[in-house]
């Protein structure tokens, strides 16, 4: 056993008593009066966590194990004398846990006072989470939750991370990951419109998925605007603004590598951006369209996964090909490598060419044009998923703004 002047061992005893306390605190505003109160309230759950730290100070982890066991035991006679007036087992749980977040304040005071406080969070949330899953959670909701969280933690982590395939240029996991994306970015703009409405949500939201992926971002827009035409205009902008996101990130990408190289390209990123902003602009709705779209309260799915699928396949379609040439055109120069790479990333695109300069391989004039190839043929995708997505009428609105987006690109590098 340790010494109990131990500067870890009393910072332990402490951490289990501050835990308990918490915890028992917003027990025992709970716990009601009178013959019907409950057993457990704020003096309960701080010697319950004190009896599991003394558990582990004196015998270990067995000796926990005991001291749990009695704790479970008295929680359910505890349960089984109030239990037609409350059938919840909330408190006996607490309790347990409790008991057993105090053992572990010896071993790991940090991890434990975590844990106890969002123990604590959890069970003062009661009102709020009741009324979140039984007024606001659709059953809908709750379905395309559990749709994708099976799809981000079962299949992503099942899908095989290495490359197969003709030319060996499908990689499952990459490809199970794009489809992650695609429904998480739907979702996010999901969440932002309930939250925020359809006026400032989807193009914050579409702005934040684009330093994920614009191409994703632009596809989710566009499927959205399909279900939910009076969002028509939201989901333009959103679409938009994840091009300032991607310009952004490419700042980012190539000052990281390489910041010789994010002076040349200075210009025509700004130029870039500005377009962007300026084109989405006009399509955030104001006050009064927002007004009229209240009647239509529907926010539609939160994500299609027969889109993100159809999204995934057209991706990995693109990877075959742009293999296959690269294999029946041997190596023509950095050029066409980034023009082929660019039509499915063009941070890549920009990382692999910053990384040719950083080794002397490439000057950093010679490496502008790679880079706005490779940008170039990403918008001809961006317009392909467009039309694919939204139809006519998304890419109508879209694709004047990606060329408007292009052109002052190559406008910028021109002028710089």
């Amino acid at each position: 056993m340790p010494p109990l002047t131990d500067i870890s061992t009393l910072l332990g005893l402490c951490v289990a008593l501050g835990t308990g306390l918490l915890i028992g605190a917003e027990r025992e505003r709970r716990k009601g009066s009178g013959p019907a109160r409950g057993a457990a309230g704020i003096r309960t759950f701080a010697a319950s966590a004190l009896l599991g730290a003394l558990g582990v100070l004196l015998g270990g982890g067995l000796l926990l194990a005991v001291v749990a066991l009695v704790v479970g035991a008295l929680a359910v006679a505890a349960y089984l004398r109030t239990q037609s007036d409350d059938p919840g087992m909330t408190t006996e749980i607490a309790l347990l846990l409790t008991c057993l977040l105090g053992g572990l304040a010896m071993r790991d005071a940090s991890l434990a006072a975590g844990i106890g406080v969002a123990l604590a969070a959890l069970l003062a949330a009661r009102n709020r989470i009741h009324h979140f899953v039984s007024s606001v959670l659709s059953e809908r909701e709750l379905h395309d939750a559990l749709l994708f969280l099976a799809a981000a933690l079962i299949a992503l982590p099942l899908a095989p991370d290495r490359f197969m395939g003709p030319f060996d240029a499908i990689n499952p996991h990459a490809i199970t990951r794009l489809i992650v994306l695609v429904m998480g970015i739907s979702a996010l703009g999901y969440v932002a419109m309930r939250a925020l409405g359809p006026r400032y949500g989807l193009p914050l939201a579409g702005f934040a998925a684009g330093f994920v992926s614009s191409t994703a971002t632009i596809h989710a827009m566009g499927a959205r605007a399909q279900q939910q035409p009076a969002q028509m205009t939201s989901a333009v902008a959103g679409a938009v603004l994840s091009t300032v996101a991607t310009i952004i990130q490419m700042a980012v990408v190539v000052a990281t590598v390489q910041p010789a190289l994010l002076d040349a390209l200075l210009w025509p990123l700004l130029f870039g951006g500005a377009a962007a902003c300026a084109y989405s602009l006009p399509f955030i709705p104001g006050k009064a369209s927002q007004q009229q779209e209240q009647p239509n309260a529907d926010a539609g799915r939160a994500f299609d996964l027969k889109t993100a699928l159809v999204f995934s396949a057209v991706v990995s379609a693109v990877l075959l090909l742009s293999a296959g040439l690269s294999a029946w055109l041997g190596a023509r120069g950095t050029l066409l490598a980034a023009a082929l790479t660019g039509l499915v990333d063009t941070h890549a695109t920009a990382a692999s060419v910053a990384s040719l300069v950083v080794a002397h391989k490439l000057s950093v004039n010679a490496a502008l044009w790679p880079i706005l190839a490779g940008l170039t043929t990403n918008t001809l995708m961006k317009v392909l998923v467009a039309f694919s997505a939204g139809g006519v009428r998304y890419a109508a609105r879209i694709v004047p703004g990606l060329a408007l987006v292009i052109v002052a690109v190559w406008l910028g590098t021109l002028m710089g």
